[in-house]
């Protein structure tokens, strides 16, 4: 590094002249608390359990009454059907996502158990399923075993920006206090 030209004695004392008068600002520490162990993280065996617990709700012997006509959508018996034409308009933004991309049905079903846990314990209402296209078995098998879990209030076929033809929006039961719109 190049040394700098040095400062004349009136530039010295000029900038002497304007900082007099000044004094020291005392340095502020902040201790930040260290968060407690244990209380923040759940345990991976409940996760792994929760998983297991929610991919119980699907069935691969049960077929529900869809209508395989046009895009993949449902809605529960009790649901208004304004929830499935805001669905279908992507008038909902999801805040969480699931890429099945790669996975068996059996990882399938357990990943999407645990979405919808986490969706219920995060109070999330919206969230996307990205199913892919490929030989189109998740894609079949997906909306099969949404409509089965008693959580799920609807689902459609995503429009484009959140994935097409090959990913589901749907929406997920959770506490009316905590719901966001």
């Amino acid at each position: 590094m190049k040394k700098k030209t040095p400062l004349t004695d009136d530039d010295l004392n000029l900038f002497k002249e304007a900082i007099s008068g000044t004094r020291k600002i005392r340095q502020d520490i902040v201790v930040h608390p260290k968060p407690r162990a244990g209380v923040t993280k759940i345990a991976p065996e409940r996760l792994l359990q929760d998983q297991i617990d929610a991919s119980f709700y699907f069935s691969d012997e049960y077929s529900p009454n869809l209508d395989m006509d046009g895009p993949a959508r449902y809605l529960r018996e009790n649901a208004s059907p304004y929830e499935l034409k805001k669905l279908r308009r992507g008038d909902y933004v999801p805040e969480l996502f699931l890429d099945l991309h790669g996975l068996t049905q059996l990882q399938a079903k357990q990943e999407i158990g645990a979405l919808i846990a986490a969706a219920r314990r995060e109070n999330t209402y919206c969230v996307c399923i990205m199913h892919g296209h490929g030989k189109h078995v998740l894609k079949q098998q997906t909306p099969l075993w949404l409509a089965q879990h008693p959580d799920v209030i609807a689902f459609h076929q995503a429009p484009k920006e959140w994935g097409g033809t090959a990913a589901l929006l749907l929406l997920i039961e959770i506490a009316e206090t905590a719901r966001r719109e």
